[in-house]
């Protein structure tokens, strides 16, 4: 425990450019207790003792605005940056060094029984806002851009982006020919709200060529 602990507070302190010292992580980061609290109820969890288990989570959840299932696996030295509003189901499993921002949610579909989660390799990273959904595995090392909605498996080395989630990146190369700049993703609601409205202006043009027409006739 107290080398979890250890590595907790170390994989703030690589990550998070204002820390000023390890005294400041454990008293007053929020995702750090947010995950030390995750840990015990995780124990007890696997006593089969539930209720404590979901009374320490909730406890965590009400202090840091940061929701753990005791029932999700966790590596070691994940780091939550800011972490409000971030969900981690019962059956996530998360492996060691990942990286969540706020506003991540780590969850089901609604369709699946048992294994009802996603599973995150090693050296993980997932921008902020985005959703991972469904009981499938992001791969070692691979990045999810922020406000990705995220449905299927990632390959290990990979970048995805978008709604639903595109790779973009395996390995260092480009897939097909997307920008990789996180911040200027391509909207798909905003491309085919675009599409629809350049059709609508053809079908109008019909319309006003046809009543065109039919007034020619009756004059």
């Amino acid at each position: 425990m107290f080398e979890t602990i250890k590595a907790d507070i170390k994989s703030v302190r690589e990550r998070d450019p204002a820390v000023k010292s390890d005294l400041e992580v454990f008293f007053l980061y929020p995702s750090f207790k947010a995950i030390r609290a995750y840990r015990r109820a995780h124990k007890w969890y696997l006593k089969k003792h539930y209720f404590i288990a979901r009374w320490i989570s909730q406890r965590a959840l009400h202090k840091t605005g940061i929701e753990i299932h005791p029932g999700a696996t966790i590596g070691k030295g994940l780091f939550i940056d800011h972490g409000s509003g971030v969900v981690i189901g019962e059956t996530t499993e998360i492996g060691d060094n990942c990286t969540i921002y706020q506003g991540v949610t780590l969850g089901g579909t609604g369709k699946d029984t048992g294994k009802r989660h996603p599973t995150l390799g090693n050296n993980v990273m997932v921008g902020s806002g985005a959703r991972v959904l469904g009981p499938f595995k992001v791969g070692d090392n691979s990045k999810i851009a922020a406000n990705a909605v995220v449905l299927s498996e990632v390959p290990p080395n990979s970048t995805a982006v978008g709604v639903p989630a595109r790779i973009v990146k395996r390995d260092g190369q480009k897939v097909e020919n997307y920008d990789l700049d996180q911040i200027h993703i391509p909207d798909p609601v905003s491309q085919a709200l675009c599409s629809m409205l350049g059709k609508i202006e053809k079908l109008q043009a019909q319309v006003d060529e046809l009543k065109k027409q039919n007034e020619d006739k009756a004059e």
